[in-house]
């Protein structure tokens, strides 16, 4: 068993982690981030990325994240190939502990850790991923201008993802499985009102077809909950809004989170309810969850974090100074 200690201590290596610990470094902190399951997150299962600034053509999400977490280990950061499985956050410095039984000690510690899309679970969903089935239209609408979408869901993340998709296609389908809408009202009446979106009621999917060549999507196939007959719509894009689910479980019981489980911080800030702990990317945002987005909440822990530490280092000060 080995101790790593550091002045700010980062688990997460998405945008957002990797951000911060650009920042940290360039600041004099000596970052240590840990990366997790999954290096890299969310983009390193997304081939085209259009929509981050700095780049005119089309670029590859997990050479976005090579070329961050480069930057990250060019200005200072220790990148640590861990995961992290238990947490200390009652007294600085904050321990926590690694799968291997490694112990990282952080004066800070910014949490990063993301969130994932709630996927359906079918053979075919998986097959399809990038070739037509996404869980973020705000991400990929833009490829299907022109063409049939469906959304897939029937909360809040479904019906605000149909609407958006509006803006590319004018048939947009939306297939929910029961017969009312879990959404607020307000987005069920610009959802009901509007003309290019149409609902199926009692539909379950049952598979993602693909064809063509290069094979892509080209239906979806449905099961009528109630008659048990099956159909299939036409789309070329398919897109899961069924909600995320961030990856909060270490933290619960440490940290103050919201009624869906995202990290509670204060409002125009990435503090959370554990002075010297703080949260960025989607691990505290449940409303843009974007690459670029992630990316500026990691710049603010950072900044955030320097601060704190800056602060503590003044009361110290002057403490000793009498």
């Amino acid at each position: 068993m080995t101790t790593y200690s550091t002045r700010m201590l980062i688990i997460g290596s998405g945008p957002a982690g990797l951000s911060a610990a650009i920042y940290g470094a360039r600041a004099g902190m000596k970052p240590i981030l840990v990366q997790g399951i999954q290096p890299g997150g969310q983009l390193m299962t997304t081939t085209d990325v259009e929509n981050y600034p700095g780049f005119r053509d089309v670029i590859q999400g997990p050479w976005l994240m090579d070329e961050m977490q480069a930057q990250a280990e060019h200005v200072g950061t220790v990148l640590m190939y861990d995961t992290i499985v238990s947490v200390d956050l009652k007294a600085r410095p904050f321990r926590l502990i690694g799968d291997g039984g490694d112990v990282y000690e952080g004066d800070v510690l910014i949490i990063a850790t993301g969130a994932q899309a709630k996927w359906l679970g079918l053979d075919s969903e998986e097959a399809m991923k990038g070739k037509g089935v996404s869980a973020c239209a705000t991400c990929d609408g833009f490829f299907f201008r022109g063409k049939k979408v469906a959304v897939i869901g029937g909360g809040n993340t479904a019906v605000e993802e149909a609407l958006y998709l509006t803006n590319h296609s004018n048939d947009v389908t939306l297939i929910h499985r029961r017969d009312t809408l879990r959404a607020e009202k307000i987005l069920q009446d610009r959802l009901f009102a509007h003309p290019n979106i149409k609902i199926l009621w009692n539909k379950e999917v049952v598979r993602f077809v693909g064809g063509g060549a290069p094979e892509g999507l080209v239906g979806i196939e449905v099961k009528d909950r109630v008659t048990g007959d099956i159909a299939t719509v036409a789309a070329d894009g398919g897109f899961v809004a069924i909600g995320h689910s961030p990856a909060t479980a270490l933290f619960d019981g440490h940290l103050a989170l919201d009624r869906d489980g995202y990290i509670a911080v204060e409002a125009g800030s990435t503090r959370t309810t554990v002075p010297g702990v703080f949260a960025c990317g989607d691990v505290m945002d449940k409303i843009y969850r974007q690459a670029v987005t992630a990316a500026g909440t990691g710049c603010m822990a950072a900044l955030d974090a320097e601060r704190f530490i800056a602060a503590e280092e003044f009361r110290h000060m002057a403490v000793a100074a009498g």
